[in-house]
């Protein structure tokens, strides 16, 4: 019997399909991430969320749903969330007022998702606004580590009262490059000391608070020549050994420019999965290669479940109980119930 379910897909639209039904139901499938395509109303995503949970109870599902530019549901009652960095701006003014804002968007943010049936959101973004990067921009909260870390730890509060748990990315800090990791293999040339007392510091300091952490497809040239993702180095000695992160990792989209260009070569998904899996992680994200009848998902899945039957991946149920605790503990609030809330109320009223 497999003792882990690592893979995280998604489906082609915003109903399920027969092949989208069968890979749920793969032992080897362990989560879900949605994007906009997979919304047309707020019933239509619950009603999806609980069709995908009625073929898998323990399925995780998740949603990259940060607020600013990067908030897959925004009609149909959903909440336009601020980007981090507003949060970061209204620090200067006030510190105390943003760190209550910043718990108010962790609340709403949470308490709008969870009534439509989904698990986890991968928020706070614990990259440092360095300047460059375009990818990061305002999506970052602040430049100083430790106003970032405040903030976060604030959003992480507002996620928590409402049972959800929490992602922090990209480890060990994305914002000082300029390059894409969607597009191109970023590199990083700073020392590990440089990067453990500058953009690693958050991670560090939420040790104790966070759930899961997220790598960056970075290479960290004097540190790795694999991007953090892929490497024992960053997951197995740093994060866990040093920083004493217990949480889960889950490794950024392995369809990404930056997941599969190692060794010289592009490694197929499976190959990119398992190395992502044996380097430390505990999931896989494989984001958007379920449309048009594409093979890519059966192939990472059949082709994982080849390197187990052959010795060259092992399930661990270490991260399978990683996985587990991810999943809310409480029952949500149903939309109807949440609009009637009073700390849903005044949440929404100490939005920046």
């Amino acid at each position: 019997m497999n003792t882990h379910a690592p893979v995280i897909l998604d489906v082609a639209g915003p109903a399920l399909n027969a092949d989208d039904r069968r890979r749920l139901k793969h032992p080897l499938t362990g989560g879900l991430v949605l994007f906009a395509r997979h919304f047309e109303s707020r019933l239509q995503l619950t009603e999806l969320v609980a069709e995908m949970k009625s073929l898998r109870p323990d399925l995780l599902v998740c949603v990259d749903h940060e607020g600013g530019r990067v908030q897959r549901f925004r009609s149909d009652g959903f909440t336009a969330l601020p980007a981090m960095r507003a949060l970061g701006e209204l620090w200067m003014k006030d510190a105390m007022a943003a760190t209550n804002a910043a718990t108010a968007v962790g609340h709403v943010l949470a308490a709008e998702l969870r009534a439509c049936g989904v698990d986890l959101s991968f928020t706070p973004v614990l990259d440092l606004d360095h300047g460059p990067s375009a990818v990061i921009g305002d999506r970052a909260f602040h430049r100083d580590p430790r106003v970032t870390t405040l903030l976060a730890k604030s959003v992480m509060q507002g996620l928590l009262r409402t049972g959800m748990g929490n992602c922090g990315k990209h480890f060990p800090g994305h914002g000082h490059v300029k390059a894409d990791s969607h597009h191109a293999v970023p590199i990083d040339r700073r020392s590990l000391k440089a990067i453990l007392v500058d953009d690693a510091r958050p991670y560090e300091w939420l040790s104790t608070s966070l759930t899961a952490v997220m790598p960056a497809h970075v290479v960290y040239a004097k540190v790795d020549h694999h991007p953090a993702g892929f490497s024992e180095r960053w997951l197995k000695d740093i994060l866990r050994g040093q920083l004493g992160f217990t949480g889960a990792i889950f490794s950024d989209d392995l369809s990404m420019a930056g997941a599969r260009q190692l060794g010289g070569g592009e490694l197929s998904y499976a190959e990119a999965a398992a190395l992502a899996l044996s380097a430390g992680c505990d999931l896989v994200l494989l984001c958007n290669q379920s449309l048009d009848g594409s093979p890519v998902l059966d192939e990472l899945l059949d082709g994982l479940a080849l390197a187990v039957a052959s010795g060259h991946w092992q399930p661990d149920p270490d991260s399978e109980q990683r996985r587990l605790a991810l999943l809310p503990q409480t029952p949500p609030l149903g939309w109807d119930d949440l609009m009637h809330d009073p700390v849903y109320q005044h949440a929404l009223e100490c939005l920046p």
